[in-house]
């Protein structure tokens, strides 16, 4: 099966809410994936199909997940391409000694951390999130990895907002499994 078709498969099962969390968003989630264990597996097959493609069999280290939906499957496309998993996560959820990266969101920054010991230097890695909107948790990510001394081959997403721009911000390719958003949700 290709990587187009298990996308076309993946996105049938997405539900709609309209003007969730707030009036204007169309809101796109991708939770049921989860509770059909034969379109979870297709979900982590995809992304294994699209990085072996992109960068071969063995050439990525780590799979680094952002809190929280980067959790969600992160692991299980770590564990299928048996590569080591890194969790990003909020401030003060970590021990020992993290690194940190501050990122704007809609009202307010926010800082994400990472364990400085998680990953060796020169490490090749992959970043994993749900959703690109804005793009600004997904750099800050990479700055993580900039600041261990990690190579960021690539962000990998579920899905993108592409009227927000985010993949703007970041500084490693982008590749998005189900095709996105292309305008706000009218009114």
């Amino acid at each position: 099966m290709s990587i187009k078709a298990y996308a076309e498969e993946l996105k049938s099962a997405l539900h709609q809410y309209p003007n969730f969390p707030s009036e204007g968003i169309l809101f796109e989630d991708f939770l049921p994936i989860f509770r059909n264990p034969d379109l979870f597996q297709k979900l982590v097959t995809a992304f294994k199909l699209h990085l072996e493609e992109k960068h071969g069999a063995g050439k990525i280290d780590y799979i680094i997940g952002l809190e929280s939906r980067g959790f969600l499957f992160g692991p299980s496309l770590a564990l299928a391409m048996n590569v080591g998993f890194v969790p990003v996560r909020k401030v003060g959820k970590l021990p020992g000694e993290c690194v940190k990266a501050t990122y704007q969101k809609e009202y307010g920054t926010d800082v994400f951390e990472m364990q400085k010991d998680s990953i060796n230097k020169g490490a090749n890695c992959i970043i994993v999130d749900d959703i690109i909107a804005t793009g600004g948790s997904a750099a800050a990510a990479g700055e993580l990895l900039e600041k261990v001394g990690a190579n960021l081959l690539e962000y990998d997403f579920v899905m993108e907002l592409d009227f927000l721009k985010g993949r703007d911000k970041l500084k490693a390719p982008v590749f998005t499994l189900l095709s996105g958003q292309e305008e706000a949700l009218k009114n």
